[in-house]
């Protein structure tokens, strides 16, 4: 059973700005609506495999990509 961390944006248009340069490093995250777990409010958010939790991390800090928080755990 695959197990998914959540990237969590201040905006819609920050997700799809990190969307667009994940999935040109062939890293395979969906963009999702935000799970009711992790906030009520409405928004987009970045499904990912736990796998990748550590590559994914690394290029978030080596291209300066903005988000919020990233949920390991819900």
């Amino acid at each position: 059973m695959e197990q998914y961390g959540y990237i969590t944006f201040k905006s819609v248009s920050y997700a799809m700005k990190f969307e667009t340069a994940i999935k040109k490093l062939n890293i395979k995250i969906k963009i999702i609506p935000v799970p009711r777990s992790i906030s009520s409010s409405c928004g987009l958010c970045v499904r990912f495999d736990i796998a990748d939790n550590n590559e994914l991390q690394n290029i978030i800090n080596m291209h300066k990509l903005e988000y919020s928080r990233i949920y390991t755990e819900i």
